[in-house]
């Protein structure tokens, strides 16, 4: 048997980098409204550090990479980043979750350094409620028109990742449904989460299933195969649809037992689940010099404590880092 297995004989083939805490918004299900304690940038993995775990993990198995944050497209030079990680041989899938808000500025220069994708967060169509949502002064046009510009850059297919909120954004499920149909987006509803420093009432979640019935009137949602994805959507379509619905149910109907990842945070914390404050330092180590094949093992020692699953549904939720800290 070859390449990267945990000790449940999972094959893991998915490494998620985040490239900065930092994000220009402060959406109510990932950061606080003050924000958060921010990393000192000496703490921050460098791009040459980023690449150099890359460069390891890829030879262990890994053969996709998704960019994440915070929100990514703050830090300077991602492209940069990017080109590196293309040039490395057995990656054949860069891809980048973002807010949307910067999109339109770097997609182009993105695909050009060869990124291949991206999903981008969006929780409303509503002006108002967008920037209640996300508690900043930003405008949705802004993450549209980044839509747009992915789509023209080449980066398809763009998914549109929903965090479905109950009482907030809930009402709203079948106006994003119907744009796969009418528009040709694909759209990916999020179960909410209870996450670590904030208030998280119960009222908030709202079931995949309870989702799906509410999308009754707009037909029936036929199982489809994704283009392309690497990740625990189940997807389907619903009639004369271009574009896909998709559902993320770490709740109602977790994916653990097929889960493939393991997560890079931006001061170089290697997470293999995240929803768990386990994590093996790499960058400590990394800056004393250490040799590529004592990085290989430390990662096999991520891996290695990858659990079996999570244990939100008994209130087992991570104590430590925020969803902007960890990379979602």
């Amino acid at each position: 048997m070859t390449g990267l297995y945990d000790s449940f004989q999972r094959p893991i083939n998915y490494l998620r980098i985040s490239v900065t805490d930092r994000c220009n918004l402060r959406c109510i299900y990932c950061m606080p409204e003050g924000g958060i304690s921010q990393l000192p940038h000496n703490q921050i993995l460098t791009y040459e550090e980023i690449y150099a775990i890359a460069q390891v993990a890829v030879g262990l198995g890994i053969t996709k990479i998704r960019i994440t944050g915070g929100e990514p497209l703050v830090r300077l030079g991602l492209a940069k980043l990017i080109q590196m990680l293309a040039q490395i041989d057995g990656i054949d899938d860069i891809s980048l979750t973002t807010n949307g808000i910067l999109l339109s500025r770097y997609a182009g220069e993105l695909k050009q350094a060869g990124l291949n994708r991206v999903n981008v967060s969006l929780d409303t169509l509503d002006a108002a409620r967008f920037k209640r949502i996300t508690r900043r002064n930003y405008e949705i046009n802004q993450v549209l028109e980044g839509i747009d510009a992915a789509k023209s850059a080449g980066l398809n297919p763009v998914k549109i990742n929903m965090v479905v909120i109950g009482g907030i954004n809930d009402d709203e499920v079948e106006s994003f449904a119907a744009k796969t149909v009418n528009e040709g987006w694909h759209v990916r509803f999020i179960e909410f989460m209870p996450t670590p420093g904030l208030n998280n009432p119960a009222s908030y979640f709202v079931a995949a299933a309870d989702i799906k019935e509410r999308l009754e009137p707009l037909g029936s949602l036929e199982p489809c195969r994704p283009q392309v994805g690497n990740g625990p959507a189940r997807y389907f379509r619903l009639p004369q649809a271009k574009g896909t619905v998709g559902f993320i149910t770490p709740l109602s109907h977790h994916f653990c037992f097929h889960c493939n990842r393991l997560r890079l945070t931006a001061d170089g914390g290697l997470r293999p689940c995240l929803l768990s404050d386990y994590e093996v330092d790499l960058r400590r180590p990394l800056r004393r010099g250490i040799a590529p094949a004592e990085i290989k093992k430390l990662i096999e020692t991520a891996v290695k404590n990858k659990p079996l699953r999570h244990h939100l549904a008994e209130g087992g939720a991570p104590k430590g880092r925020s969803m902007t800290q960890v990379g979602g």
